[in-house]
């Protein structure tokens, strides 16, 4: 098992994961990130998630992937 972080960002700023969340392996990591992209999409907010991406980094802060959150919502029409 591996704690891995789920940091969201944007131009304007970033959202830190201090909890971290468990895994196995990296299609586990970017498994539970489009889990939490679509849940952030989905709550009532006037955020545009649409220049967000979520950095997923491992314990020793080494990042791992990057997700753009245009991966869960599509492109724009």
């Amino acid at each position: 098992m591996t704690q891995v972080y789920f940091h969201c960002s944007n131009t304007r700023g970033v959202l830190m994961d201090r909890r971290g969340t468990s895994v196995t392996s990296l299609a586990e990591a970017c498994e539970a990130a489009t889990s939490m992209m679509r849940s952030l999409v989905a709550t009532v907010s006037l955020e545009d998630w649409r220049d967000w991406a979520v950095h997923v980094s491992d314990e020793d802060g080494e990042e791992i992937v990057i997700l753009p959150f245009a991966f869960v919502l599509g492109k724009p029409h």
